[in-house]
């Protein structure tokens, strides 16, 4: 690892194998404090494999990655993660559910207590606090599980495809919220979608992987003025982002495309 004091996280030669797959190859990247970096490519790119080996749930086999210079060798605090599905406990109410990580690691003092209802507030749960999942909607639910990722003060925030069950209103929505409460505190956050609109909507920059063997095949930054409503997706600047993303992985999408029903043909004979 190379010493760089203003890298908040560096990932250096990551690569990852599953068996004979080689999922992640020579990866290499360097994000800044506070900065919200969002990973697009075709399906089977290693998007998930990267993030699971940074929230420490996968080895690498060569390669590592720092957080302010410390590696990471397994699941931490410093990190939290907002998976596809909003994983709430149906027992727990919208409370005991943001809390759940705070009272595991033995941290939920009248201080954290304090910093918990402020973060249902900030992702508009104020009053709900005693409901149950079953009785909110998908979004809702989405955000006790961002509040829940935020309570326990991470210096990395880990996002996986988090709005891809929600319908396209309810994204969008989710989409500004989301922007608004991270300029509340600015954490460091990598999303992972496949959404490449989203992706320019959100982040600072958009690393393209390509197909596997996971590699990055550019990392274009983001010039769209902050703070971002929804308009902006609609002007010429936002358009030309988002097809000079699509023109780089095009060839890979179809080609994943390709062979996914391929697979399915042999497997229906």
């Amino acid at each position: 690892m190379t010493d760089k004091a203003d890298t908040k996280l560096q990932i250096a030669d990551l690569t990852k194998s599953f068996g004979s797959l080689l999922a992640l190859d020579n990866l290499n990247l360097d994000v800044q404090a506070g900065e919200f970096i969002a990973l697009v490519g075709p399906s089977g790119c290693g998007k998930t494999t990267l993030l699971r080996i940074l929230a420490g749930l996968e080895e690498p086999d060569l390669g590592g990655i720092w957080i302010d210079g410390r590696e990471v060798a397994g699941p931490g605090s410093d990190r939290a993660v907002v998976f596809q599905a909003d994983c709430l406990l149906p027992w727990r109410s919208v409370w005991h559910n943001t809390v759940i990580g705070l009272e595991i690691n033995g941290r939920l003092d009248a201080r954290n207590r304090e910093y918990a209802m402020s973060l249902l507030e900030l992702v508009g749960l104020k009053g709900f606090e005693k409901y149950y999942p079953w009785q909110l909607s998908g979004g809702m639910r989405q955000r006790v599980n961002l509040a829940r990722a935020l309570a326990v003060q991470p210096e990395v925030l880990l996002m996986d495809e988090p709005f891809s069950a929600l319908d396209a209103q309810t994204r969008e929505i989710m989409q500004v919220e989301l922007l608004r409460i991270w300029e509340q505190g600015k954490k460091t956050v990598l999303f992972i979608t496949h959404q490449i609109d989203e992706a320019v909507f959100l982040a600072d920059k958009v690393v393209v992987l390509g197909r596997r063997p996971g590699r990055i095949r550019e990392v274009l930054p983001v010039t769209l003025p902050r703070p971002r409503p929804l308009e902006i997706k609609r002007t010429a600047e936002f358009g030309h982002l988002v097809d000079t993303i699509w023109n780089l992985i095009e060839q890979d999408v179809r080609q994943s495309i390709s062979e996914e029903n391929a697979r399915l043909e042999i497997g229906a004979d």
